[in-house]
């Protein structure tokens, strides 16, 4: 047996398949010798037999008497499977589960079925992801980018689906090497805009921002926060900006804001990435004896359960999660069909909404 239990044959057979979907094997291309394999493996012939066997059963090879085994010329793509992968960064996180009943809303009605993967916003669990559904003939693909602010490791994988045709679409955020790519994201920045400009209409002027740092979505609300200051003519200061990364986000806002608060700095508004966050923020506020809204306000972003369900009713920015899901499905189905780009808007935006409840009130600014 190999490593995590599996057998070595199947690892072999996973890394050549990885090989071919991914490129590094073009049709036509002649494999290694049984007995070169058989080095670099560290295996036996009968194993690496073995592998090939599955492989050439499975249509990735052709072994041909006297002369190798060579990667096969598959088609572009398998169509017809009415399989669609769907890949989230965190499927029990408070917003997917609503985005997958959108997109299961649309795709079921058309016959479809979904393989549901979880990367756990991490890009190697991604590639892992990717891989694994690549191997089961899928027609298309929905994924939500793993830190997708940070540079694309598996860019890779994803010229192999261009290079098989078969479409995907990208959701919440977007890689920058990326772009050009068909996506359906809300706008992260006018929402981020419209939170902090409802403080500042409402004389806030000392203001506390926090971001997530690696992902599209916490760069686009820091743009609109940065935004609406200079709008009001209010200097930028970093020291007013708390950035987090997916591995300290339990920790890291609470804990830099109960510093801010030990510290001469004033702070009157606070401009949360999340509702989550912001849940975490209120909490914190409150074992420091602060009040929400009497003594500091604070917005949240994506008016999900938490915002109406904490203990102060979260001003916020609507995310319309099913909507989401259902564009991403409607636009899968265009590419799918074969709609050409020009004849499909292959970025949609959802404009975002301010939603107005109990976590602010008017200030009188100095």
């Amino acid at each position: 047996m190999g490593d995590q239990g599996r057998s070595k044959y199947y690892i072999l057979m996973d890394a050549l398949k990885t090989d071919i979907i991914e490129g590094r094997i073009l049709p036509g291309d002649k494999i290694l010798s049984e007995n070169m394999l058989s080095e670099k493996y560290g295996v036996s012939r009968q194993t690496v037999r073995r592998a090939i066997s599955i492989l050439v059963n499975e249509g990735y090879l052709v072994s041909e008497h006297g002369r190798g085994t060579y990667c096969a010329e598959r088609k572009q793509k398998q169509s017809g499977s009415k399989n669609i992968a769907v890949i989230s960064t965190y499927i029990s996180d408070y917003i997917f589960p609503e985005v997958i009943q959108g997109i299961d809303k649309v795709l079921t009605g058309r016959g479809y079925s979904i393989i549901l993967k979880n990367t756990e916003n991490s890009q190697q669990n991604e590639a892992a992801c990717m891989a694994d559904v690549m191997t089961k003939n899928i027609d298309g693909m929905i994924i939500e980018p793993s830190k997708s602010e940070i540079f694309c490791g598996n860019l890779s994988q994803y010229q192999a689906l261009d290079r098989m045709n078969v479409p995907y679409i990208f959701i919440e955020g977007i890689y920058h090497s990326l772009k050009d790519r068909p996506s359906v994201l809300m706008d992260d920045e006018e929402g981020g805009y419209m939170v902090t400009n409802y403080l500042l209409e409402n004389g806030h002027r000392n203001l506390l921002g926090i971001f997530k740092m690696d992902d599209y979505q916490g760069r686009q609300r820091h743009n609109g926060f940065v935004r609406a200051l200079r709008k009001f003519g209010l200097y930028y200061n970093p020291d007013r900006v708390v950035w987090y990364h997916t591995e300290d986000r339990k920790i890291k806002p609470a804990a830099m804001l109960e510093a801010i608060m030990k510290s001469p700095m004033e702070v009157d508004g606070i401009v949360c990435y999340s509702d989550q966050i912001a849940l975490d923020i209120i909490r914190t506020l409150e074992r420091l004896g602060k009040r929400v809204p009497e003594d500091i306000s604070v917005t949240g972003y994506d008016n999900s359960f938490i915002a109406v369900n904490g203990p102060v009713k979260l001003t916020t920015i609507d995310h319309p999660k099913s909507l989401m899901g259902e564009m991403a499905a409607c636009l899968l189905l265009e590419k799918m069909d074969g709609i050409p780009d020009e004849n499909s808007k292959v970025r949609r935006v959802i404009e975002p909404r301010l939603i107005i409840r109990d976590s602010c009130r008017r200030r009188s600014p100095e």
